[in-house]
């Protein structure tokens, strides 16, 4: 069931937006309330968008096993610059327009984004996720905040880190807000590929949102929903 009171309205002061971010987290639940684990085949929804000057463009895609079975896509006008930790604000709106104009209804979302992984808990994939009541994860390509008890650099594929919450993030210190997943490594001394952050959006808990990702990740780094997704935004916009 769609949440409206959660809408990431752009037009709100930075306070605002900060505090309703406050509520999203409260209202999220950071573990599994799915049920994922009895599908044969999970549908799976990649979302990501791409910008035209200030238009942005949300492309979704969704992938049922090594099918596409649906894509969708929407365009909106930006009305606010990035801002970390704000970024659902700019580009939250477009991404629901377009999961909106699915006629498939997927078991999770991938969002390109943070999750839990976030100043307040509530990144991009939460504030998705509370909204429509849906499944998601967040897909990041760095780290937003948190730290590792270890490196990162030249993890082995198939290795994952805890993403654990410190003084920038206001879950108790040390608790796991996701996790940097090794998806891809080359196979040399000399050159590496970085590792994903997945973290829970909503109703997926910090483990099965590394599982996800990594089980997701079939011939490259990024999990193929979101990748694709981002190939179509590409497409869109180019």
């Amino acid at each position: 069931m769609e949440r409206p009171e959660f809408l990431p309205d752009p037009s709100l002061s930075r306070a605002a937006m900060e505090r309703l971010q406050h509520e999203i987290a409260t209202t999220a639940t950071f573990g599994d309330d799915h049920t994922l684990d009895r599908h044969e085949q999970v549908t799976v929804a990649g979302v990501d968008q791409a910008f035209d000057g200030d238009t942005a463009t949300s492309a979704v895609v969704v992938v049922r096993g090594d099918e596409v079975v649906e894509r969708a896509h929407a365009s909106e006008e930006t009305e606010i610059p990035y801002v970390p930790g704000l970024l659902s604000f700019r580009e939250g709106g477009v991404a629901l327009s377009a999961l909106r104009a699915l006629e498939t209804t997927p078991d999770v979302v991938l969002v390109d984004g943070s999750g839990r992984i976030h100043f307040r808990e509530a990144g991009l994939a939460t504030h998705i996720g509370v909204t429509l009541g849906v499944p998601t994860v967040g897909v990041a390509k760095s780290l937003l905040c948190g730290q590792t008890p270890e490196s990162v650099s030249g993890l082995s594929e198939g290795a994952r880190v805890p993403v654990e919450a410190d003084a920038s993030v206001t879950a108790a210190e040390g608790t796991v807000i996701g996790y940097a997943v090794q998806t891809r490594q080359y196979d040399s001394d000399s050159r590496y590929i970085n590792p994903v952050y997945a973290s829970p959006g909503h109703r997926v808990g910090a483990d099965t949102a590394a599982d996800l990702v990594e089980r997701q990740a079939t011939r490259y780094k990024l999990p193929e929903p979101v990748r694709l997704a981002d190939q179509y935004a590409a497409d869109l916009t180019g």
